[in-house]
């Protein structure tokens, strides 16, 4: 079951990488950028269809050779799932939640149907023809369950985060210590899904004031009463041109759609990527011996570097996770503090990708109180340095060293992956059953997760091995997993 929750976990990656190009057309567009309105109404229009896109990312990620028919299923699955249930209960709204369901179906429907042949006057309809069909079929009895059961389900996942959201400081502590504490499991994914895609709810209602077209996501109940042509409440001067047939749910698509109090789940992650992390990487470099200094330079540079400026971390994590887990528990505290220390602050930001310094720029026009992010990030920064350097001398614990691997590690990124050195690393042919990618690490399903030979990976360039029970594993390799486990399915299977 845990292998399996990460394998979807993993197919979650597929529908979130369409958010930074989403964002980022969403923000261009606006009055304060480029004020262009149909680049704004481009990136505007995958946040309203963010659902459908999960249902057809993780169809797609399930299934067993990332199958278009696998898609249609899921668009198929969606569509049906979703009317069925309201024409069953009207009441119910499973946003977010009916593309996770839909796709889920989608992607085990293709699997189990994709090569099923029938007898001759129905072979049009084998094989992958079949798999929308199924699809549709078990989505239809999906849509029953939900039209009964989906109330106390929902009921029980609000009562969780709002929990979180409505136990102000301690439930913000505790979010953030999730978020990090997570990531050794692959599991801060679905954490995402319920703050950042479905947690409180706003309708998008543009207007224009003084020959500007602005935009502001109200609450539902707000809205109700307004019309097309009206002045927006407490806006001197303003029309309303369009009031958006969606709505827009959860931390993150809230923000970027104009409303003023989403962010509380994404700004605290900027004091800890572009601050804290690269503090912790100088940490490393000032505790090693004066003549390895040179040789670790390179690395943790290029690590900090790359949490500073796209808030990719977890190669920067996992240098110290496996060989420190006291610094890393600590690392978990301290998001924990800086989710408090931003809200209790008035801090709301947001990021289409990650908290670097990319979106960090990019959507400060959205952001409430932006400015006070710069002295949090210096002051985590020399935290984070103070605290893992005297935790490293009090306790003499172990730190990230450079090894001739890492040397090389550049050199070798950019030619083509020694597939076969990896097999050989992984246990050979025979120990691999599947291979997938998220965004720094390999996950697998192997037969014997005692047979990886850890050194090896760690020669080719990995920063940690995770094992799973028996059969699975994950190997951290920084942004490259992707075109590693590319290479691999195309050797292997």
């Amino acid at each position: 079951m845990f292998t399996y929750i990460q394998r979807l976990g993993k197919a979650l990656m597929l529908p979130i990488a369409t958010l930074p190009v989403a964002a980022m057309l969403l923000r261009f567009g606006q009055p304060d950028l480029l004020d262009i309105a149909f680049i704004a109404k481009a990136g505007g229009s995958i946040f309203d269809n963010l659902a459908l896109i999960f249902a057809v990312g993780i169809a797609i990620g399930l299934s067993k050779d990332n199958s278009g028919a696998a898609a249609l299923s899921g668009i198929v699955g969606y569509f049906i799932l979703t009317e069925a249930t309201v024409a069953i209960n009207p009441d119910i709204k499973l946003g977010f939640f009916a593309g996770i369901i839909s796709g889920i179906i989608s992607g085990h429907a293709y699997n189990r149907f994709y090569q099923v042949t029938l007898p001759d006057f129905l072979a049009f309809f084998a094989g992958k023809r079949l798999t929308p069909i199924m699809s549709g079929l078990f989505c239809l009895v999906a849509a029953f369950v939900c039209g009964e059961v989906w109330p106390t389900i929902q009921a029980g996942i609000d009562a969780f985060s709002y929990w979180i959201s409505e136990s102000g400081p301690i439930g913000h502590f505790i979010y953030g210590i999730m978020n990090r504490g997570l990531i050794p499991l692959g599991l801060h994914y679905f954490l995402h899904s319920v703050f950042w895609f479905s947690l409180d709810e706003c309708v998008r209602v543009s207007y224009e004031v003084a020959s500007s077209l602005q935009f502001v996501c109200l609450n539902p109940d707000v809205v109700a009463p307004l019309s097309i042509g009206q002045a927006l409440p407490d806006v001197h001067g303003s029309v309303i041109t369009e009031i958006s047939q969606n709505v827009a749910r959860g931390d993150l698509n809230r923000f970027f759609s104009g409303d003023p109090n989403a962010g509380v789940y994404m700004a605290w992650a900027y004091p800890i990527m572009m601050g804290g992390l690269p503090g912790a990487a100088l940490a490393f470099y000032v505790a090693t011996e004066k003549a390895k200094r040179p040789l670790i330079l390179g690395m943790l540079s290029s690590l900090a570097l790359t949490s500073f400026l796209t808030g990719i971390t977890e190669p920067l994590e996992f240098s110290f996770l496996f060989i420190a887990p006291a610094l890393y528990a600590v690392h978990a505290v301290m998001s924990g503090i800086a989710m408090v220390v931003t809200n209790s602050l008035g801090i709301l930001h947001g990021f289409g990708f990650s908290a670097g310094f990319i979106d960090f720029i990019l959507n400060w026009g959205l952001a409430t109180n932006a400015w006070m992010l710069l002295p949090l990030i210096g002051v985590f920064f020399v935290a984070y340095f103070v605290i893992f350097l005297t935790m490293i001398k009090v306790f003499k614990l172990p730190i990230p060293e450079a090894e001739e691997s890492d040397s090389l590690e550049s050199e070798a990124s950019a030619e083509e992956v020694n597939v076969e050195a990896y097999v050989e690393a992984l246990g050979g042919k025979q120990n691999i059953k599947s291979v997938d990618a998220c965004i720094t690490r390999l996950r697998l399903q192997v037969e014997d997760s005692s047979a990886l030979n850890e050194e090896r990976l760690k020669e080719l360039g990995s920063k940690g091995v995770i094992k799973v029970g028996k059969s699975g594993a994950q190997v951290v390799l920084g942004p490259k997993a992707e075109v590693v486990a590319t290479s691999l399915k195309a050797f292997l299977f």
